[in-house]
């Protein structure tokens, strides 16, 4: 089944989120290559492509896992989580309608 994983950023974060974040992709990379990322990116703090010092309010990530508690274990070992980005990590059942 598809999950959404939804990180919540804590204020003032961008310095451990740059920090954190090539364990981050490397883990969203894994999930690529076993062919179970649907999609996955950071939500800008600002309406742009590039928020700069801006930053980032949150992110998104939608995967398939064998159940709930699997994804939610997964996002629980976040690198991102252990570097203090997220304030909060929400898991939800996904259902993927269009495209």
């Amino acid at each position: 089944m598809r999950y959404a994983i939804i990180g919540h950023d804590n204020d003032s974060s961008l310095a451990q989120r740059r920090e954190a974040r090539p364990a981050h992709l490397a883990r969203l990379e894994a999930l690529r290559d076993d062919g179970r990322l649907i999609l996955a990116g950071p939500f800008p703090a600002i309406d742009g492509e590039d928020p700069g010092e801006a930053g980032f309010s949150g992110s998104l990530i939608v995967a398939e896992f064998e159940s709930l508690e699997a994804a939610r274990a997964w996002a629980d070992a976040d690198p991102y989580v252990a570097a203090g980005v997220y304030a909060k990590v929400e898991v939800k059942p996904f259902k993927h309608v269009l495209p």
